[in-house]
């Protein structure tokens, strides 16, 4: 009889699909019309959990499963997940780290060259046949140059790391605040958020932080200038959305890029409507070769824990 598998979230690469199905009986929760009656009656057999860093996995349902062996976040998140809970029983959480990294750190620059360049902007303004009724220059503002920028990283983990390696090739001073200085970086450490945002051009934040909220504020943004960017691929609730908008509205910044916001999928319309902010729908791991890797770390992590085994990639064991 194969394991059987609770699958809390998608999986959108179907060669994962397929391994996962070859290999375990899968019970697609996100699926299923009464969930929590079926979770009732059939629980007591789960063996592993899939889930997503934004789902997670509540100890009231971790509680109906006497039998599991390991919950595989597909994902790096895990602040959704009761960490303190899997310990006392000893349970091992996977995450899928390093997988993101390189795609995460793209989208970074991608969002950061599209706020400086007013890309959207440019990109509407062509669509909606506004260029040919605007053909003068001026129609259009000037842009900002992003190469020889001053970058600020909040965060030098794997992916602030990787976006200071693609922000010096353009050119770019960097500097970083985290919770100590790294030994193994040149890089400017600059111990105060505020400090480091006076001095930069962009803030790009990278960190994982999963229990800080609200740190970019209106004094950090007021410090950034109202030339200076703001970029975020880490969590929506480092920032403090209605100061963010507040300081866009009055051109106390430049522009921002948001990849991630407090309360998704529900954007401010304010930040919807504003034309010097470029958002994307918390999609920075997604492409075909990230999300095919971080399904393949999650095959790998259910195999280890079955297997009796402590998962390369467990954060509790």
């Amino acid at each position: 009889m194969k394991p059987r598998i609770l699958q809390l979230n998608p999986i959108l690469i179907p060669a994962i699909n397929d391994k996962l199905a070859s290999l375990y009986t899968v019970h697609k929760h996100f699926e299923t019309p009464d969930p929590e009656t079926w979770l009732r009656e059939h629980g007591a057999g789960i063996d592993a959990v899939i889930t997503g860093g934004h789902t997670g996995i509540s100890r009231a349902m971790l509680e109906q499963l006497p039998k599991l062996k390991v919950v595989a976040v597909n994902g790096v998140g895990t602040d959704a997940v009761d960490l303190a809970y899997c310990r006392e029983r000893g349970l091992p959480v996977t995450a899928t780290l390093g997988a993101l990294t390189e795609d995460v750190a793209d989208l970074a620059i991608g969002l950061l060259i599209a706020a400086c360049r007013n890309l959207c902007a440019g990109d509407r303004f062509v669509r909606n046949g506004q260029w040919e009724l605007h053909p003068q220059p001026s129609a259009i503002p000037l842009a900002r140059r992003f190469s020889g920028m001053r970058v600020g990283i909040v965060g030098m983990g794997r992916v602030g790391r990787a976006v200071a390696t693609r922000a010096a090739a353009f050119g770019c001073a960097i500097s970083y605040t985290d919770l100590r200085p790294m030994d193994d970086i040149a890089h400017a450490f600059v111990p105060q958020l505020v400090d480091l945002a006076r001095g930069a051009d962009a803030l790009v934040l990278c960190a994982a932080a999963d229990t800080a909220e609200g740190i970019v504020n209106a004094a950090v943004l007021d410090a950034l200038g109202p030339r200076g960017f703001l970029v975020n691929v880490a969590r929506g609730r480092l920032v403090n959305e209605a100061d963010l908008t507040d300081a866009l509205a009055a051109g106390g910044i430049a522009g921002a890029g948001l990849d991630v916001f407090v309360d998704e999928p529900r954007v401010p319309p304010k930040l919807r409507q504003s034309d010097n902010v470029t958002l994307q729908a918390h999609r920075a791991s997604a492409t075909w070769e990230t999300r095919t890797a971080m399904g393949e770390m999650v095959l790998a992590g259910i195999a280890q824990a079955l297997a009796g085994e402590r998962p390369t990639m467990s954060l509790t064991t």
